[in-house]
């Protein structure tokens, strides 16, 4: 079961990946991204790891706001985060799986 601290390094994560630092960082975003990550957009499109951070090295869309984060145990090693995301004046809800791996 992850601790209190365990959970909140991945909201702390969560919201890290949200950002234009973050973003423009392909380096770190392959460490955050799993080899098998996939995205599911707003629009109903599909990204790849690949597709997503070659697009989100080229955005430049503005700051992403992050509302009502929360994180819920899915099983030892894996976090399930909920939140809502605005843009400007779109909104969207959100969900994401984070796996602990060996590295960390």
């Amino acid at each position: 079961m992850p601790e209190s601290s365990d959970l909140d390094l991945v909201l702390a994560l969560e919201r890290e990946l949200q950002t234009p630092a973050c973003h423009s960082d392909p380096a770190r975003l392959e460490e955050l991204l799993a080899p098998e990550y996939i995205e599911f957009g707003a629009s109903g499109q599909v990204w790849s790891r690949t597709e997503i951070i070659a697009e989100l090295a080229g955005e430049d869309e503005g700051v992403i706001e992050v509302h009502d984060l929360e994180a819920r145990e899915v099983s030892d090693d894996v976090v399930l985060v909920l939140w809502r995301s605005r843009m400007a004046d779109r909104q969207a809800l959100r969900s994401s799986l984070w796996h602990r791996e060996p590295s960390g």
